[in-house]
């Protein structure tokens, strides 16, 4: 116990104590290599096994498509062929009698038609007509019977009827049709209609023999082992055909799991695949439900050929890995003994600077890199008392400016005004501008808050810039017009809060309002060149050259308690470290112009 104990303290002492970087890069890569090539087994295993399944998958699933395509053609082939002897001529006029037997050289030519017409159709076995009267006839192969006393005896005779012409498929299982080679068949039904009163005439059976379904995916090749099958209605098998006979068994397996789980589609197709084991195998199934006939149709494909595949590919992964993680060990070894002697000199010259002092070093480096790093260290020094006056004088100008930009949001008189324009609204009883004011006033002051953040993007800026003169439009309403002209591609382009809407106010308020007409603010935003050009232009008062300057030299206190163009100018040249541009294009009588341009680059090259 108490050499446990002992070990235990030991190792917790080596883990604590300050470790040397020429122990911990080889300890660490090691680590890192052991660690990767662990986690990427993993991975590699099932990215490998994910994408080889899925390609399987899908074209397992393309491939029960073309079976259930071969299929729909088979049976628009037979509903074409059915469609022919229900137009018939001597047929409509023998059912019209109510007795197939009434006119026996009219059921000579019907018989003589119909076997004509099954000699261009070898996928019908045999055509089978009823009459109203119980009677019928048959064309097509002697060894196929009708094995019921009644059509209305049939199971499916109901159905058909209720269908009013159109045709059912059923599985006949040998119930209500016989053949004395053991032939099975699935039954085209569909009811005989007269053309002229669409009354109905008889009953229309076409067996079509499962050898004909079989075809349908006789010529599909596959892996080994891949089962196809197809289910009618009440998932019964219509036919299979399996490459081996060690799968014959999965069929009775699927019969009964999709007997049981999936339910019958109606008016719509289904389709998916899932994975399934049985008799110690593991097998993927796709799955289409044809929305028609309600017949399901299968692809059974084993895993096996895909398991050894994934194999083969992962340890060929591995391999790489593993050489790649001894190359990379040795690689830092090498590397890091090229390092630390620099580094170490480098440390010895910064132990020598005091917390409130900045020493330069002398040390003369071994190599460029390490060069360019000592003299990037003497730079700094000599850089970081200009930094720290800098720091200073910025902070305080940050704090004068995010006061006024405080100022600026809560606007006092400015919400005053439009407390009071709503007030007398209110009393007109104008309730639909009190409320278009209120939401502007609200999405306004949401949108100046804006949760503290201090950038927002272009379309919240112009949102803004839009409440703030609907709430104007309202107090002023023949004094001014907004148009806007705003590219799509600037709608999501980050920009420092309130920066439009200052210039919106003063143009209103010291553009406009001193024209002594009705006048026109607009608000354009562009984008190209690495450039965002926002711009507010008015057709007011203008300026002349030497009152521009003075604007951008006052503090511009507006009516609204805004903070003007010079703190607005100066937001933006402390948030985008002097990159952006402001001008002012004014002339009197014709109007002023207020441009900012914003570098649209990465964000962290100027965001504080």
């Amino acid at each position: 116990m108490n050499k446990k104990l002992m070990v235990n303290r030991i190792m917790v002492s080596f883990w604590r104590r300050p470790k040397r970087l020429s122990l911990m890069i080889p300890l660490v890569y090691f680590l890192v290599i052991v660690l990767t090539v662990s986690c990427s087994s993993v991975i590699l295993h099932r990215i490998v096994w994910h994408s080889a399944q899925t390609k399987i998958n899908e074209a397992a699933l393309q491939t029960v498509s073309s079976i259930e395509t071969n299929v729909r053609l088979l049976v628009d082939n037979v509903n074409n062929f059915s469609k022919m002897i229900l137009l018939d001529v001597n047929l409509q006029r023998l059912l019209r009698l109510g007795d197939l037997y009434a006119d026996i050289n009219t059921q000579s030519r019907v018989g003589r038609d119909l076997h004509n017409l099954i000699q261009t159709f070898p996928n019908i076995d045999s055509v089978f007509v009823f009459d109203r009267s119980g009677n019928w006839f048959s064309v097509g192969s002697l060894h196929t019977f009708f094995a019921k006393a009644r059509v209305e005896d049939a199971a499916w005779y109901d159905e058909a009827v209720k269908r009013e012409g159109k045709f059912l498929l059923r599985l006949n299982d040998g119930g209500t049709f016989a053949d004395d080679r053991g032939e099975n068949f699935v039954s085209f039904i569909r009811l005989i209609r007269d053309i002229d009163d669409t009354s109905p005439l008889g009953i229309l059976v076409i067996n079509i023999p499962q050898s004909a379904f079989a075809e349908a995916y006789s010529m599909l090749g596959g892996p080994g082992g891949r089962l196809f099958a197809i289910l009618d209605e009440r998932h019964r098998p219509i036919t299979a055909g399996a490459a081996e006979e060690s799968h014959a068994g999965v069929l009775e397996y699927l019969t009964a799991y999709f007997a049981d789980t999936v339910a019958p589609v109606s008016g719509m197709e289904a389709s998916g695949f899932f994975s399934m084991a049985y008799g110690g195998g593991e097998y993927t199934v796709s799955w289409k439900v044809n929305e028609e006939t309600g017949w399901t149709f299968l692809s059974v494909t084993p895993n096996q050929p895909l398991n050894a595949e994934q194999s083969t590919l992962v340890l060929f992964a591995l391999v790489l890995l593993v050489v790649n993680g001894i190359v990379f060990y040795v690689s830092s070894i090498i590397i890091s003994r090229n390092v630390l002697n620099p580094i170490n000199q480098l440390l010895t010259a910064m132990d020598s600077t005091g917390n409130e002092t900045f020493v330069k070093m002398d040390t003369v480096p071994n190599n460029q890199e390490f060069g360019r790093l000592f003299a990037g260290y003497n730079r700094m020094i000599d850089q970081i008392r200009q930094l720290l006056k800098r720091i200073i004088d910025e902070q305080n100008m940050i704090r004068k400016a995010e006061l006024n930009m405080l100022q600026a949001q809560i606007k006092p008189h400015f919400l005053y005004n439009t407390l009071d324009s709503i007030s007398s609204l209110a009393m007109s009883g104008l309730n639909d501008q009190v409320c278009d004011m209120l939401e502007a006033l609200g999405n306004y002051y949401r949108l100046s808050v804006s949760k503290g953040r201090e950038v927002i993007t272009v379309g919240e800026e112009i949102e803004m810039v839009r409440n703030y003169l609907r709430i104007q439009k309202v107090r002023y309403r023949d004094l001014f017009e907004a148009e806007y002209d705003i590219d799509e591609d600037c709608l999501q382009v980050p920009i420092l809060k309130l920066v439009l809407q200052p210039l919106a106010e003063n143009a209103l308020y010291h553009g406009i309002r001193n024209m002594g007409g009705k006048g026109t603010i607009k608000i354009s935003a562009r984008r190209g060149d690495g450039w965002l050009r926002l711009a507010v232009s008015d057709d007011g008062v203008g300026m002349p050259p030497e009152k521009v300057r003075q604007v951008l030299e006052s503090s511009g206190n507006g009516e609204a308690g805004g903070f003007g163009l010079k703190g607005t100018m100066e937001r933006l040249r402390i948030h985008y470290n002097g990159t952006n541009e402001f001008r002012i294009d004014s002339e009197p009588g014709k109007g002023t112009t207020v441009t900012i341009l914003i570098p649209t680059g990465e964000e962290g090259a100027w965001k504080h």
